[in-house]
């Protein structure tokens, strides 16, 4: 095969961080319409409850176990993949883990593991899918970044930072595989506006409130996005209204949406119930938030309703 599937059930998928949220939605619905899914997260035990469950409807799923911020952990998601199923056509590179807070009261190992996870790891994902894709002559690379991608915003700040990184990185890759003459190579970037899934649970937060932000999306209107990149790669991806929006805004007056977007999540955060510090899962997975929604519009549902 020498050019991309052009149908979601020839595909075979490697999803990095796959074991909740939009990264577990996408892997079932991809497996559901007859992809091969590969599922990759530290989280072997959850990844395996996954595998079991896309079997047990028909589909192909096999799980890795694998922290991205480990290069050589990274290059067995790729070897298990190609000795599964005998290639790559997309790679999704969903990975994503936050601290919330202002900039200072973060402490600088937490700062570190962002960067580690979501800028690093997104590198090692990107550099071991494009060696595949090149060696293939095709492939479609999947970078998950954010809103916060083209939005610097208040309280996510190194998060904002790293994701700011991936939309770049996406920008550099298009162009270098322009100039190489790798027209069957393609990279796409997603851009969610906030969405109500564990990330917000798995977030260390040093606010003193728990996480939340105004008008949070579905994690289907992300999933969905995602399943249209596999066949259809943008360059940039803003997904939803919101999110379309406050692109849109900050292509047109920069200072004047940051600013919107800071007194928004101030505010939002001053909302939420008292919390105590906490380092989340950025350091070490939990078993908290398995599921592709976070419940947290629920609970947000319930301050506002207890103001």
């Amino acid at each position: 095969m020498s050019s991309r599937p052009d149908s979601l059930r020839d595909l075979v998928v490697v999803i990095a961080g796959a074991s909740s949220g939009f990264g577990r939605g996408a892997a079932e619905k991809l497996a559901a319409e007859g992809a091969q899914v590969v599922l990759a997260a530290r989280r072997k035990n959850v990844l395996d409850e996954i595998v079991l469950e896309i079997g047990t409807n028909g589909g192909h799923a096999i799980a890795v176990e694998a922290d991205v911020s480990d290069p050589a952990q990274v290059e067995r998601i790729a070897e298990a993949a190609v000795s599964s199923f005998g290639r790559v056509d997309v790679w999704v590179n969903n990975v994503g883990v936050g601290a919330i807070g202002y900039f200072w009261d973060i402490p600088i190992k937490d700062h570190a593991r962002l960067i580690d996870v979501n800028l690093k790891g997104l590198v090692y994902g990107a550099h071991v899918a494009i060696r595949q894709f090149r060696s293939q002559g095709y492939g479609t690379l999947v970078n998950v970044g954010s809103i916060d991608s083209e939005v610097p915003l208040a309280l996510q700040n190194t998060y904002a930072a790293t994701k700011a990184g991936v939309l770049s990185l996406s920008r550099s890759l298009n162009e270098e595989l322009r100039l190489a003459g790798e027209d069957g190579i393609a990279v796409g970037t997603i851009m969610p506006w906030a969405v109500d899934t564990p990330w917000w649970t798995h977030a260390a937060n040093y606010t003193g409130r728990a996480p939340r932000m105004t008008a949070m999306d579905d994690p289907q209107l992300v999933v969905d996005a995602i399943l249209k990149a596999c066949l259809d790669p943008k360059e940039e991806m803003p997904v939803g209204i919101k999110a379309k929006a406050s692109n849109l805004s900050h292509h047109m007056m920069p200072d004047f949406t940051e600013r919107l977007s800071a007194n928004i999540a101030k505010k939002e955060s001053d909302k939420g119930s008292p919390s105590p510090e906490n380092t989340g899962a950025i350091h070490e997975p939990m078993e908290d938030g398995l599921g592709i929604g976070g419940g947290i519009r629920e609970r947000m549902k319930r301050e506002d309703d207890a103001r």
